[in-house]
């Protein structure tokens, strides 16, 4: 399933991956995945099909300090006709409500590619503040890009949340 997504160059220009994944690849993944914690294991993002629940994406914390009670996270839609119809926003939105109150941390930030200006705007939407930016930091694509920093505070989050 992420085999797909991931070798889809659409797809991968918007994540840190430089090459096709293999069956293999994703098998190696899942593993180092499963030796994580439990509460850091990735998440599925699925929608709701006439043939029933179908996987679209996933996301999860990719990084957590304890010590600072601060944690990264990472998404994606995998699945392109599910694009721009708010599962992203409420896959985030999932995030920072765990993050907050099951994993009680205090920041939760993400890093984007400036030339995913869709999933700028979804996560301004939800509440992330820009905090920074690393210049040309990225290069896909015979292009230099720079990757915004952006994150919540729980006390933020605290007072925007419905």
């Amino acid at each position: 399933m992420l085999t797909g997504w991931f070798n889809d160059p659409e797809i991968r220009q918007y994540i840190p991956l430089y090459w096709t994944m293999s069956q293999a690849d994703e098998e190696r993944w899942f593993d180092q995945m499963l030796q994580r914690p439990p509460e850091l294991h990735p998440m599925m993002i699925d929608a709701l099909t006439p043939e029933g629940w179908q996987p679209i994406g996933d996301c999860g914390f990719n990084e957590v300090s304890w010590v600072n009670r601060s944690g990264e996270i990472g998404i994606v839609i995998g699945d392109r006709r599910y694009w721009g119809k708010g599962y992203g926003s409420d896959a985030v939105r999932m995030l920072l409500r765990y993050g907050f109150t099951a994993l009680n941390l205090n920041r939760i930030e993400l890093e984007v590619y400036q030339n995913n200006p869709r999933a700028i705007r979804s996560y301004e939407k939800v509440g992330f503040v820009h905090e920074g930016r690393k210049r040309q930091a990225m290069f896909k694509s015979n292009v230099y890009q720079d990757v915004l920093i952006m994150a919540v505070l729980r006390s933020e989050w605290e007072d925007t949340r419905i």
